[in-house]
């Protein structure tokens, strides 16, 4: 089965990648960067070593459910870390949104005075999306936590 990639990548203006990196390398603080997410928490192994897995749950999508009860949530692994090189990749072995084969690599690009993050996928065509739709999903997803990071670094959060 063929499958989508896309790219997502944001310039951090006000931050060098070193000071991004910790943010991004502790794999179970995604909810503290990524909007609607309510929940990350390590389900198993060791945070930020290969093998750790975190439970992420109450992140909204564009899709509606009739079932105002529905709660969105994954399962994802930390495949590999680097951090000489700030990247990580990752995969979603479980959930509720249809993301089957979805595997993620983000890293931390440095620039002269700043850096960007750029995050990379692959996955199965997911019912109901589109791939601008999920393109979409994670560029909104990923200019939030630029700006959250921005701002917990200014302000030493």
């Amino acid at each position: 089965m063929a499958k989508w990639h896309g790219k997502a990548c944001v310039e951090i203006t006000d931050a060098k990648a070193e000071d991004v990196w910790p943010f991004l390398a502790d794999f179970c603080s995604l909810n503290k960067w990524f909007p609607t997410l309510e929940s990350c928490i390590r389900v198993e192994g060791v945070n930020g070593e290969p093998g750790c897995v975190r439970y992420c749950a109450g992140f909204k999508t564009h899709i509606e459910h009739a079932d105002g009860n529905h709660f969105n949530w994954t399962k994802q692994k930390l495949l590999s870390i680097d951090p000489e090189n700030m990247t990580f990749a990752y995969s979603i072995i479980d959930g509720n949104v249809g993301f089957n084969s979805y595997v993620s690599k983000v890293t931390v690009l440095p620039r002269a005075d700043r850096c960007a993050i750029e995050w990379v996928y692959e996955v199965e065509p997911v019912e109901g999306w589109k791939l601008e739709n999920l393109d979409q999903f994670i560029s909104n997803g990923l200019n939030v936590m630029a700006k959250r990071m921005e701002e917990a670094l200014k302000t030493g959060a």
